[in-house]
């Protein structure tokens, strides 16, 4: 009689490449979506909560409880950036478990940790440099822009020209760090399960963030409005609207980086 199976091998963690799977065919270079996607992506978020809704708010809480105790720790709270990409990876591993209809578990929170946890972190790396080097850059021509707008006042009574230039450096800053969020959240599941680098994870995420501005215009603006109305209820609704918002963006990633089936 042959066994097959080896009760003292030590587990090994499933390695999938779904470029070209049951899920629909990979796009390497992303694609672009209309705007209304930007509801169904928070759509399919709402779905994937109702899968396991005490799980869910479960890994919410744990998620935020070691951001928040990691950033409250002086010369440490740098690494909450490190750490972010590793969680959404474990995310994104208990996204891709639901779609297989294993179901999410609290432990998939954790399981970026033995999954390319290098890469992750190498991802977090990046982006918190990138977003060093877009701080100071922004800062820079906030400063150069004020300037010239406060010199102005004196010729401008109203201060007018002044207020716009506060308004037109927001809507900037807004511009450039919200492609960045987005790239942070669609890295860790391409650097999974497509094998990418961590740079080309980042680079890829930030093309596709910018070439479909319109949806996550649309998302965003949702997610606005859902932020107001989660914080009624003493913040109380914040823990549906955090897991649902996990899910949101793996259910964006589906959508910009898989053709239609």
């Amino acid at each position: 009689m042959q066994i097959d199976e080896n009760p003292y091998k030590a587990p090994s963690a499933r390695l999938y490449d779904y470029s070209d799977s049951s899920f629909g065919t990979f796009l390497p270079e992303g694609r672009l979506v209309p705007a209304g996607c930007g509801y169904r992506w928070l759509l399919r978020g709402w779905e994937m909560f109702r899968t396991a809704p005490g799980t869910w708010i479960g890994i919410a809480v744990a998620f935020m409880a070691v951001m928040l105790i990691v950033g409250m720790i002086p010369f440490l709270n740098v690494a909450a950036n490190l750490l972010i990409p590793v969680f959404i990876g474990g995310i994104s591993i208990g996204c891709r478990a639901i779609e297989e209809g294993e179901g999410i578990r609290f432990e998939h929170l954790f399981a970026g940790f033995s999954r390319q946890p290098g890469g992750l972190l190498m991802v977090g790396l990046l982006y918190l440099l990138t977003l060093l080097v877009v701080a100071v850059v922004l800062g820079i021509v906030a400063t150069v822009t004020g300037v010239a707008a406060l010199a102005t006042i004196a010729h401008d009574s109203a201060g007018n020209t002044a207020v716009w230039a506060i308004v037109v450096s927001f809507l900037v800053m807004i511009l450039v760090f919200a492609p960045l969020a987005m790239a942070v959240w669609l890295a860790p599941p391409l650097l999974l399960f497509h094998e990418l680098s961590a740079y080309q994870a980042i680079r890829t995420g930030i093309l596709v963030a910018l070439r479909n501005l319109l949806p996550f215009l649309v998302y965003g603006l949702l997610v606005l409005v859902a932020a107001v109305l989660a914080s009624l209820p003493l913040l109380l609704g914040w823990l549906v609207l955090l897991p649902v918002l996990y899910a949101s963006l793996y259910a964006a990633y589906r959508d910009l980086f898989f053709a239609d089936r």
